[in-house]
């Protein structure tokens, strides 16, 4: 239970803080050796701060079972602890306060999680704290501006791995358990502080430039280890300090680059100096695309970006997230497309980073990049596309505005001037101003200080044609003119502009497609007009640069999303076009917008037919593909969703399971999508509760277990809809992964009956649950059940009359809202005729 009242901490008490305490060494000795026993819930932690004053008293952070004492500077004081904060009274000038404590165990991801192997029963930790959870394992000043130099040491059991920040430099052997003591960090943040412990298994390798040598490792778990690709990674992990130590002209930072994937996580990962955390959803069990190595690579690199933006020079406060996350982003896309075999990693940002950033500005939350983020609840809810996607599309603009040299340079005087130190906007911006000779400020009102975006559109008439944008910003753009030859659209004509205005006249020569943000150099939503429209229906997989078909895919649903193009013309699009789509990454973004579109935005009287239609489809190009292809592997995925909306092929599915019938050639029926296909089973009605336990059988792993949960309560039967939705409220056992597992198999089917009579209790549940439960879990049980009703009354009546709710809470529900009202509008403005003839 988390006490909301003082363990939201505000911007403005944070900052009087800091300014009269001045942090300088932090020491943390963990006890986790009793970690492999299930009935101990903590662990002892004790913390020694040592710190300057300037006033008589503080607070420091701490959330756990117990503190067991408090010394202020030699004196022991009594302990005064509401359960987030305890209270410091005594201070001098010059300050050392021992706080010894009981953390817990985390479920949730939050804090210091332990998870034990059903494979082979290990028991394995790892620490994940962004933005505040370092105060469940330590007692700190839980705020980004405060960096120490933290020295850690770790009670562990003989055998394990124990990982933190810097290379440890004292090991004693005491019976079954040993004492690990690391080397000081340079000055860090709380939350980018971190420990893994365990038998992990490790693949060692090293990185060497210019006098410099950094030890690398990369670990997973023991059952694991037959599919960790450690090769690859530990490839791509050189590349990206090759290319970071040349472009940031800053010798890598910190000691050691330990990365670790670990389970049930609730990021795609974390860049803690010294020791990345990774979702062990990129240690691949079965097969896997190419686009999937390529998002691989991109986190890689991404978190890699952050040992500069971030960890060396991080943000005063959570208002200026963006300089980190914004950057890391973009560095991410860049560096793959600069240094790895991923040459074309800016297609895969076009089409799917930048779909989450466009979604996330259309909801009434919608925020600048720099957000005002006036407390930890909300800097919690920040990590979202506009923060990340949004904010590197801008930067990706900035930079062909002042030039990549430029940018880079201001990079590396942004780097030495402020190393190991907190930053503000502005001390980016007289960075870049430096280098690039421009005055930045007039951009940065206009992309990182407003919100929402732009939508560009073409006006073509016998008078010219115009160029025309709803909220006028500056735009540097590229527009890309086509041709129709047969069934192929070949570019003709590239011009490139600069647009300030609502409308700009252009010279244009004739084209069958206008393309407008061609090479995706703004952040816009651009339509197409209707003679493009036309030409990319017939020949769209004809456009040979996989941007480019990107770009169009993405012109598409934005237009579809809006309800401007009706949702059946999108799905006749799609489905002739994506069976001969080369991209794998695009495939997998349009498949699962089209059902996505089935499901949200076509007419009820015509979703059947369209479901139906659409599993035909799947079936179709799942046996046509090339055998052990990515798209077979694709299309093999998305049997899985169709078929849990209609049963056609239920039988087929099932003796492809059974083994009675063949494997379409060349497709790995993994684990993984033998889970995904039973699902789909189990939603109609074609696989019970037997059959899942057979499978666990099959695969009695973490993801196993976590499967067959969903599995079980996806059954279409009232009982197990009642249990499963009573188990996510009240069952506080599940994991993190457990309790998404049983909300999916709740949510699962085309049955809305089975989920309606719970509509009103959501809502008498929400608040309770977000102050009972963590941040983390809470939001998973408020944006996973939320009711897809026909109607807005029961959310709108819930918003009037909880006005005084947490204004996290209320941002979830309303964005919620607006995600049910996009549906209930797009649905209506469906036109049957002029939809139908699109098919």
């Amino acid at each position: 239970m988390r006490s909301a009242s003082t363990a939201n901490l505000s911007r403005e008490e944070t900052a009087a803080r800091s300014a009269a305490v001045t942090l300088r060494d932090v020491r943390v000795e963990l006890d986790l050796t009793g970690a492999p026993d299930p009935s101990r819930t903590g662990f002892a932690t004790t913390t020694t701060l040592a710190f300057d004053a300037t006033t008589p008293q503080t607070w420091i952070d701490f959330i756990g079972e117990e503190v067991r004492s408090l010394r202020v500077n030699g004196v022991d004081s009594p302990v005064r602890w509401d359960g987030a904060r305890i209270e410091v009274a005594g201070l001098e000038a010059r300050n050392e306060v021992v706080v010894e404590a009981v953390g817990a165990y985390s479920r949730s991801g939050e804090g210091l999680h332990r998870f034990r192997d059903p494979v082979d029963g290990e028991t394995y930790l790892y620490t994940q704290y962004e933005p505040a959870d370092a105060r469940r394992v330590m007692a700190c000043f839980e705020q980004p501006d405060m960096k120490a130099r933290y020295t850690f040491v770790v009670h562990a059991p003989a055998g394990w791995h124990v990982l933190s920040n810097q290379a440890a430099v004292r090991r004693e052997a005491n019976g079954k358990a040993r004492r690990i003591e690391f080397a000081a960090t340079l000055p860090l943040s709380s939350y980018i502080t971190a420990v893994a412990a365990g038998p992990y298994h490790r693949v060692a390798g090293t990185w060497a430039r210019d006098g410099l040598t950094v030890p690398l490792g990369a670990y997973c778990r023991a059952s694991l280890a037959s599919h960790f690709d450690a090769d690859e990674i530990l490839e791509i992990t050189r590349q990206g300090l090759d290319f970071f130590h040349d472009a940031f002209a800053f010798p890598y930072p910190w000691s050691t680059y330990d990365q670790v994937f670990v389970p049930e996580y609730n990021l795609g990962a974390m860049e803690n100096p010294g020791l990345v955390t990774f979702t062990e959803a990129y240690v691949f069990r079965g097969a896997a695309t190419e686009a999937q190595r390529e998002a691989r690579a991109n986190t890689i690199l991404h978190e890699m970006a952050h040992m500069w933006f971030g960890d060396l020079v991080t943000m005063r406060w959570w208002d200026d997230l963006w300089l980190k996350e914004s950057f890391a982003d973009y560095m991410g896309a860049h560096a793959s497309a600069a240094a790895t075999r991923f040459a074309d990693a800016w297609v895969s940002f076009a089409a799917r980073r930048k779909a989450w950033a466009y979604q996330q500005d259309q909801l009434p939350t919608t925020h600048p990049i720099v957000a005002d983020i006036p407390d930890l609840e909300a800097a919690k809810l920040n990590f979202d596309g506009i923060t990340y996607a949004k904010g590197a599309s801008v930067l990706k603009q900035l930079v062909a505005y002042v030039g990549q040299e430029a940018f880079f340079e201001g990079a590396r005087r942004y780097f030495a001037d402020h190393a190991y130190g907190n930053t503000t906007l502005d001390d980016l911006l007289g960075a870049l101003e430096a280098t690039s000779g421009r005055d930045l400020r007039a951009w940065s009102r206009a992309w990182l200080e407003t919100s929402g975006m732009s939508t560009l559109w073409i006006e073509r008439s016998d008078a010219g044609t115009v160029l025309a944008q709803t909220d006028p910003r500056p735009h540097r753009l590229a527009i890309g003119c086509y041709a129709l030859a047969g069934d192929r659209l070949e570019r003709t004509a590239l011009l490139e502009a600069d647009i300030r205005d609502e409308r700009t006249s252009l010279e244009l020569p004739d084209a069958d497609l206008v393309l407008i943000n061609d090479l995706d150099l703004t952040y816009a939503k651009a339509r197409l007009d209707a003679r493009s429209l036309d030409a990319v229906e017939t020949a769209l997989s004809g456009l040979a640069d996989p941007l480019a078909r990107g770009l169009v895919w993405s012109a598409l649903w934005n237009a579809t999303r809006d309800g401007e193009l009706p949702a059946r013309r999108y799905l006749a699009i799609a489905r002739r076009h994506t069976g001969v789509e080369r991209h794998v990454g695009l495939l997998a973004g349009v498949i699962a917008n089209a059902a996505f579109a089935i499901e949200h935005y076509v007419a009820r009287d015509a979703r059947d037919g369209e479901r139906r239609t659409w599993l035909q489809t799947v079936w179709d190009e799942l046996h046509a593909a090339e055998p052990g292809s990515g798209a077979q592997l694709q299309w093999a995925r998305a049997l899985a969703a169709a078929a849990s909306v209609d049963d056609a092929r239920a039988s087929e599915l099932r003796v492809i399971l059974e083994g009675t019938a063949p494997v379409p050639h060349g497709l790995p029926l993994d684990p993984d999508l033998r889970w995904a296909w039973l699902a789909a089973l189990s939603a109609t009605g074609h696989a019970g509760e037997a059959d899942a336990d057979a499978e666990l059988r099959r695969d009695d792993t973490a993801t196993g277990r976590t499967a067959w949960i969903r599995v079980r309560a996806a059954r279409p039967d009232p009982s197990v809809r009642a249990a499963a939705w009573d188990a996510a409220w009240n069952d506080h056992s599940l994991t993190n992964d457990h309790l998404d597992a049983t909300i999916a198999g709740f949510r699962a089917g085309a049955r809305r009956d089975l989920v309606a009579p719970f509509d009103a209790e959501y809502f008498a549940r929400i608040r309770a649950a977000w102050s009972e439960r963590s941040i983390e879990i809470a939001r998973r049980l408020v944006t996973g059940l939320f009711p897809a009703s026909d109607s807005l009354d029961p959310v709108d009546a819930w918003l009037e009359a909880n006005d005084d709710a947490p204004a996290a809470l209320r941002r979830l529900v309303i964005e919620q809202r607006d995600h049910l009202a996009r549906d209930l509008r797009v649905r209506a403005a469906q036109d049957s005729r002029r939809s139908t003839s699109g098919g």
